[in-house]
C-alpha cells in the first residue's frame, strides 16, 4: 500500500512539476520559518530584533544545484514583511523574488511558502526583509549552495564551512530609522558592527562590558571556508583575520581566479568566498576584524566589529592593537582590488562546461542604460533618485498589474534611459528589456560615498570602472574577457562602473541601491523583460497562493493563516492554507526519499 501511494504521490508531484515547467527528479529542500521580534543586547543595550526561529541571524539556507527550495514564511512581525533572495536568479520565477514589485507584502499573522529552483546555479548568497528598513533590525541569513557530486570544484574540500554576517548596525532599530527618514532625518554614523548578530570582542576599554561576541573554533593545519556577507545598512566594511591570508575562490556564484588577501573590502549587499588555512603557530586567539571604509577613523574608531579565531591549541586570548587595515581614505588600493577579482574560466560552476565557454565580450549590446544617481528633494521630501526620477511604490505590485492589464500603476518606458536636464519627479518606473538582448548599465557615481547596487534574477559582468566621469571611450577600457559575473557591484565615489547583462530570464526584476537609505527613498527601478511568446518554457504561472493586494484586494478570498490564536513565539504551524503543490510536497515527503525537511 505504500509503495502504490509513493508511486501515486511521485507521478502527482512530477505532473505538476511538469506543468510548472520544472523537473520531477530534482530533489527538494523544505523549511518551516517563523519571524517574530526577539530582544538582545548585540552592543550592550537591549532592543528588539528580527529573528527567525528564534534564531539572529536567521538559519543558513543549505541546498544544492537545481534542488527546489520551499521556505515557509508565517510573519509574526507586527508589519508587513517580505524576504528576498540577493543573488538567487529565480529563473523563470520573478513571482518569488519577494520584492514590493513582484509581491505584496505577507500581513502579520499570515504566512506564505516561497518555492523556487536554485537552477544552474553555486555559491554563497544571503537573504534579507526588503520592506521598511526591515534589514537594519535583522531577518538576514546566509544561502549556501552547493555543487553537484558530478561537478568539480577548483580547490580541495575545505575541512569546515563558516557562514559569517557583517554589518553596520543601529541600536535604535528599523522603525525609529523608517520614521527619521519620513521627516528627512539621515540615520548618520552606526552605533557600531556586528559579526553574526554579535558585538566587537572587549580588544580595548572603549567596548561596554558584559557583550557576546563570535568565536570561530578551529583545529591547526586544517583549512576552513568563510562565506562572508555584507548585510549592513549603508557602510562598506574591510574584512581581515590577523596574521593569516584570505585565498579568494568565489563570489555571489561564480568561481574567481584565486588570489591571497590580507585584507578584503566588502561592500553593501556583496558576499565573498574565502579559503584560509590554520598555519600559525597559535600563542594565543586571533582578532577577525570588520571595520567601515572611507570615514574619519578618530569619529568612527568605535564602528568596528571585532569576533575571534580559537585555534583548539591556543596558549591564550588575543590582546593587543587591531591588525591594520589598508588607509581608510585610500581609494586607489579598494578600486584596483575590486580591478583584480576575475572570472575563473577554466572552472565549471553549476555545468560541467567551464565558466569561460560563455563569450560574453563578443555578444553586441543591444541596450544602454546611464544612470546618474543623485539626492533630491521632492514635494518638500527628500529623495534618491537615478536620472532625477525617484521610485514611487504603488499599493499594487507591478507583477501583478503587468499580470491582469491593470492600467495607471505604471507606465513603461518614461523613465530616461540617461540622465537628462528635468525636474526630479516621483513614478513607479519600469523600463523594459529585450528578451535575450544584451544590456550595458553604466553607473555614475557623483557623490563622496561609496554606492552599491544589485540587480535581482541575474548575475551581470562587471566590465569596468575607475575615477571620474564615464565617457563614450571608456568603452575601450572594458574588460570583455573576464569580468566577474556577480549580482551586486559597488561604484567608488566620483567614479563609474559599468556591468552588462544578457537578459535571459523572463519577469520584473528589481535594480536598486543597497544602501537602505537609498533603496527605501527611491534608488530603484524596475526592468520588464518579456517574451511574446507566452508558454512555461520561460516563466512560471502565477502561483495559486499569490497573496492580493492593492487594486486586486478583492481577489483575496481568505488569508494564509497557521498561526495559532494564542501566536505562540515558536508560531504553531498547519499546511492546510498552502498551496496544492506545497501540500502535495509536504505529503510526499512520507514515502519520496529526496525531500528532507531542514
Amino acid at each position: 500500500m505504500g509503495g502504490t501511494c509513493g508511486a501515486v504521490l511521485f507521478s502527482l508531484v512530477c505532473a505538476i512539476l511538469f506543468f510548472r515547467g520544472g523537473e520531477c527528479l530534482d530533489p527538494f529542500s523544505y523549511y518551516e520559518w517563523t519571524v517574530s521580534y526577539m530582544t538582545v543586547a548585540p552592543l550592550g543595550v537591549q532592543q528588539k530584533v528580527i529573528a527567525i526561529n528564534g534564531e539572529f541571524p536567521g538559519p543558513i539556507i543549505n541546498t544544492t544545484t537545481n534542488y527546489n527550495v520551499q521556505i515557509n514564511v508565517l510573519n509574526n512581525l507586527d508589519e508587513q514583511l517580505l524576504l528576498t533572495w540577493n543573488g538567487i536568479q529565480q529563473r523563470r520565477e520573478s513571482w518569488q523574488d519577494g520584492v514590493s514589485g513582484t509581491n505584496c507584502g505577507i500581513p502579520p499573522s499570515w504566512n506564505w511558502t516561497y518555492s523556487f529552483q536554485v537552477k544552474d546555479q553555486i555559491g554563497s548568497f544571503c537573504y534579507f526583509p526588503s520592506l521598511s528598513l526591515q534589514r537594519a533590525s535583522g531577518g538576514f541569513g546566509g544561502i549556501t549552495v552547493n555543487n553537484r557530486a558530478i561537478i568539480a570544484v577548483p580547490f580541495g574540500t575545505p575541512d569546515g564551512d563558516f557562514t559569517v554576517m557583517i554589518g553596520d548596525w543601529y541600536i535604535a532599530g528599523h522603525k525609529a530609522l523608517k520614521s527619521g527618514l519620513d521627516k528627512g532625518q539621515l540615520p548618520g554614523m552606526p552605533d557600531g558592527v556586528l559579526i553574526n548578530g554579535k558585538g566587537p570582542y572587549p580588544y580595548n576599554d572603549s567596548v561596554p562590558k558584559g557583550i557576546n561576541w563570535e568565536t570561530f573554533t578551529v583545529q591547526p593545519g586544517k583549512t576552513y571556508r568563510f562565506r562572508i556577507s555584507n548585510v549592513g545598512s549603508s557602510t562598506s566594511l574591510n574584512f581581515r583575520i590577523q596574521n593569516h591570508n584570505m585565498l579568494l575562490v568565489e563570489t555571489e556564484g561564480s568561481y574567481v581566479t584565486q588570489m591571497n588577501f590580507t585584507s578584503l573590502d566588502i561592500h553593501v549587499g556583496q558576499t565573498y568566498s574565502v579559503l584560509v588555512t590554520m598555519d600559525q603557530n597559535a600563542t594565543s586567539d586571533y582578532y577577525i576584524v570588520a571595520s567601515a571604509r572611507f570615514v574619519n577613523t578618530t569619529i568612527w574608531a568605535n564602528v568596528t566589529g571585532v569576533a575571534i579565531l580559537h585555534y583548539t591549541n591556543s596558549q591564550g586570548p588575543a590582546s593587543g592593537p587591531l591588525p591594520d587595515g589598508p588607509n581608510l581614505y585610500d581609494q586607489f588600493f579598494s578600486l584596483n582590488q575590486a580591478r583584480s577579482i576575475r572570472w575563473n574560466l577554466t572552472a565549471g560552476a553549476a555545468r560541467p562546461n567551464p565558466q569561460g565557454s560563455f563569450h560574453y565580450g563578443q555578444i553586441n549590446v543591444t541596450q544602454t542604460l546611464l544612470l546618474r544617481g543623485s539626492s533630491q528633494v521632492i514635494n518638500g521630501n527628500v529623495r534618491y533618485a537615478l536620472n532625477d526620477v525617484s521610485y514611487s511604490t504603488p499599493s499594487t505590485p507591478l507583477k501583478l498589474a503587468d499580470y491582469y492589464n491593470l492600467s495607471g500603476v505604471y507606465t513603461l518606458d518614461t523613465f530616461p534611459p540617461k540622465p537628462i536636464s528635468k525636474s526630479p519627479i516621483l513614478q513607479a518606473s519600469v523600463i523594459s528589456g529585450t528578451y535575450r538582448g544584451f544590456m550595458e548599465i553604466i553607473l555614475q557615481n557623483d557623490d563622496s560615498a561609496v554606492q552599491s547596487f544589485h540587480l535581482d534574477g541575474y548575475a551581470f559582468f562587471v566590465v569596468g570602472m575607475d575615477s571620474g566621469n564615464w565617457s563614450e571611450a571608456s568603452r575601450g577600457t572594458y574588460d570583455k574577457w573576464d569580468g566577474v559575473a556577480r549580482s551586486t557591484t559597488q561604484v567608488f565615489p566620483n567614479s563609474w562602473t559599468v556591468v552588462m547583462a544578457e537578459l535571459d530570464n523572463v519577469g520584473m526584476w528589481n535594480f536598486r541601491s543597497e544602501l537602505l537609505p537609498n533603496w527605501y527613498l527611491g534608488q530603484e527601478l524596475y526592468i520588464r523583460v518579456y517574451n511574446p511568446e507566452n508558454n512555461n518554457k520561460t516563466e512560471f504561472p502565477i502561483p495559486d497562493n499569490v497573496i492580493y493586494c492593492g487594486e486586486l484586494e478583492y481577489l483575496q478570498k481568505r488569508p494564509y493563516n497557521t498561526l495559532s490564536k494564542t501566536k505562540s513565539s515558536t508560531g504553531a504551524q498547519s499546511f492546510a492554507p498552502l498551496s496544492i503543490f506545497s501540500l502535495i510536497v509536504v505529503v510526499a515527503a512520507v514515502t519520496w526519499e529526496p525531500l528532507h525537511y531542514v
